[in-house]
């Protein structure tokens, strides 16, 4: 049986589609050599870097699936798709680094976040970011 994901794609304009819920996102080698305008063994380099790195552990960021055609294939979630967009130089990358900002700046529900600065247990003003 294979898994329900889904991807992100670039249209003709470079705007980027996202879906809503990221922990759907999974996408193979070819989708993501598509979006981010590389070719393979870039794409490959750039993944082997990321786990080099230690940031990202491979157990966690890939999986082995059945496709919607009835071939397997590996396929990477979404916080690879970000350690990738930031990794490569291209006008794809470049485009799903925005849309990322995008989403976390123009979110629905604005979060505040509250943080004090004490100095020797006196408390000081609090900030709102």
């Amino acid at each position: 049986m294979s898994m329900k994901r889904s991807i992100i794609t670039m249209d003709e304009s470079g705007y980027i589609i996202m879906p809503e819920n990221v922990a759907d996102i999974w996408m193979s080698e070819p989708e993501l050599v598509e979006l981010f305008g590389v070719i393979a063994p870039t794409l490959r380099a750039a993944v082997r870097a990321v786990y080099k790195s230690g940031v990202l552990k491979k157990y966690e960021m890939q999986k082995y699936v059945r496709l919607e055609n009835g071939y397997h294939a590996d396929v990477f979630s979404f916080p690879m798709m970000v350690a990738l967009a930031f990794r490569i130089n291209t006008f794809g990358a470049k485009q799903v680094r925005n849309a990322i900002f995008e989403r976390m700046y123009l979110r629905k529900e604005k979060t505040n976040i509250f943080f004090s600065l004490g100095i020797n247990g006196m408390e000081t003003p609090k900030y709102q970011v």
